[in-house]
């Protein structure tokens, strides 16, 4: 009977001696068995098929092996990363490693669900290999590798990126959720939250029995339901090997108020477009008489300050010379209230690009208030737009905290906003129109404090939108005239098609941390709540897309189907609208928004 015995000791003892001999590692056959590599085309052998780059090539020389390397040089505020998704097994060992020439080249892996690694070479005149480790979190079945260079350092080179590791195995659908349970419940929405699954990628929300619903995290909010009714919701969680078993019924009846911020009586999906009320351009005066029924909500623009400091407001109709059509102010009054009469809003809209407003002071906040009050009682109007742009919102230097603000400029514009909210109701229609400079650069760059001379104005607009949510109808964030901007991939993306819209709507719907700290979350807003910017024509502004591009965004968003490169992390098919900058061009452009608009929803 000690045979065995004997023979295992000499074969821990031989190993115990190989194990001595430098340069030696013995693993086991189950490791042997187990690891692979795991990345795709790391060689570029196949050019750039695996990887996601933001400026990248395949080039044939030079090259650490084969026949291909990648090349990938930084411009501006790009720093030309190259990524891959690959998947991976929970609570496991991997290596990753590549080598790379170039001054400041960095390769990393991030979304270990542990902490995330990187390595680097400040300078490598010839082929350098870079390697580190790192292992998966217990629920961690997705990592995304990249390399990427430095701002303004020149062209980069990487090859032969390698993931040495467990494969993905045989993996199994997640457990069902537990711990369903329900929180705020206005007369529109219901936010739901469970507990974390083990090895669940996602997780998707039945109202009803119906899926309406797929998100990243353990907190949903269901919108676009009807007042004073009960419904039913269940969890599901899913990973690659598919979706579990529902969750244990919650139930929830909505409260018989207008809440979520006056939408209540808005259609599911509705258009928003800007009018110019107070000048002329080459678009051309249209009356509000003549705005198609289509328009759900229309902004008057806009209400001027008499000065950038003095929180006075003036809505300065446009006069007959410059437009010689313009109706008469009694005209224009009856005209509001025919549109009111239809169902339709009618908005004030203070700023625009001329329209600087910098509530510096409380005495700049209660003229603003008693200002905007006259011009909606005067006209008879339904609620506000903020169009603040330029420099009417920035952030000081120790205002890092979104949450507890400290500037004066937005101190103050949230109080006043509060208390026109509170003077007019819940029917009061409170929209913002921010530059995506405002929202999404916040998830890269919050305050000057923390990023060191980064502008000021960048994410600014986070904490009015926080401290405004509850009361908040609308958010469209202006998807144009805008730079790249970084997305939840963390890559750039850049205006002219579908997947910008995706990738900066998808940020409201799902949260961001802000300034790079993950303690700090901006949370998401309900899908009833956001409407997608965007420019009506080509001669109305930077980052017009065509109308099949329009239909990809929110196929993508709605149905997730038509999607392009950018994964989202839901489906949100109560999605509100599309705003446009402006009625009047979609006019000049024979009502192209419009009609595409009217075709997706009918």
């Amino acid at each position: 009977m000690d045979r065995p015995h004997r023979t295992r000791s000499l074969l821990a003892a031989l190993t115990a001696a190989l194990l001595a001999v430098p340069g030696i590692t013995v693993l086991s056959s189950a490791a042997r068995a187990a690891d692979a590599d795991l990345a795709r085309n790391g060689g570029f052998e196949s050019g750039l098929d695996g990887w996601t780059c933001t400026a990248g090539t395949a080039v044939g020389s030079p090259v650490h092996s084969g026949a291909a390397a990648l090349q990938a040089t930084p411009a501006g505020s790009d720093n030309a990363q190259c990524a891959q998704t690959v998947t991976v097994q929970p609570d496991a060992q991997y290596t990753l490693s590549g080598y790379v020439r170039g001054s400041y080249v960095y390769l990393g892996a991030s979304g270990t669900g542990t902490t995330d690694v990187s390595t680097w070479t400040q300078s490598a005149p010839d082929w350098q290999r870079l390697t580190t480790t790192f292992r998966t979190g217990p629920g961690t079945t997705k990592v995304t590798l990249y390399t990427h260079g430095w701002y303004g350092t020149g062209a980069y080179y990487a090859d032969d990126i390698s993931l040495t590791g467990p494969g993905a195995g045989t993996a199994q659908p997640p457990a069902a959720p537990t711990g369903l349970r329900t929180g705020t419940v206005t007369s529109s929405g219901v936010a739901l939250s469970w507990s974390a699954v083990t090895g669940a990628t996602g997780y998707a929300v039945y109202r009803d029995g119906v899926k309406v619903q797929t998100v990243s995290g353990t907190s949903a909010t269901v919108g676009g339901l009807a007042a004073a009714t009960a419904y039913s919701f269940q969890v599901t969680a899913v990973n690659d090997a598919g979706e579990s078993a529902k969750s244990a019924t919650v139930t929830a009846t909505t409260s018989a108020g207008s809440g979520g911020g006056g939408t209540s009586d808005l259609p599911a999906h509705a258009l928003v477009g800007y009018l110019h009320a107070t000048f002329a351009n080459g678009s051309g005066y249209t009356r509000l008489a003549d705005v198609p029924d289509s328009w759900d909500i229309i902004d008057l623009a806009f209400g001027e300050p008499t000065s950038a400091t003095s929180g006075d407001i003036r809505f300065d109709r446009c006069p007959v010379t410059e437009c010689p059509n313009v109706e008469s102010d009694a005209d224009f009054k009856a005209a509001v209230k025919a549109k009111q009469a239809a169902g339709k809003k009618v908005l004030i809209s203070i700023g625009g690009a001329n329209g600087q407003v910098q509530l510096t002071t409380t005495a700049a906040r209660d003229t603003f208030v008693s200002s905007v009050s006259k011009i909606i009682d005067d006209y008879g109007l339904d609620g506000l737009d903020i169009d603040f742009e330029g420099h009417s919102l920035s952030l000081d230097a120790d205002d890092t905290d979104f949450k507890n603000p400290k500037t004066p400029v937005i101190v103050n514009l949230i109080s006043a906003l509060k208390t026109l909210k509170a003077r007019y109701g819940s029917g009061f229609v409170l929209t913002m129109a921010p530059e995506t400079f405002f929202v999404q650069m916040g998830y890269q760059y919050y305050g000057t404090g923390q990023w060191g001379g980064q502008d000021p104005r960048c994410g600014a607009y986070l904490p009015v939108i926080h401290a405004l949510r509850d009361d908040l109808t609308l958010l469209h964030v202006q998807d144009y005239n805008s730079g790249p901007i970084m997305g939840l991939d963390n890559q750039y993306h850049s205006m002219g098609g579908a997947d910008f819209h995706i990738a900066m709507t998808d940020m409201l719907l799902t949260g961001f941390p802000v300034a790079g700290d993950a303690g700090n979350v901006f949370p998401p807003l309900r899908p009833d709540q956001i409407a997608i910017g965007m420019p009506a024509s080509v001669n109305a502004g930077n980052g017009h897309v065509a109308p099949a591009e329009v239909t990809k965004a929110l196929d993508c968003l709605t149905k997730k189907t038509n999607c392009g490169s950018y994964a989202t992390h839901g489906t949100w098919p109560a999605l509100r609208g599309l705003m446009t900058w402006s009625v009047n061009w979609d006019r000049f452009g024979n009502w192209e928004f419009q009609k595409n608009f009217d075709a997706y929803f009918g």
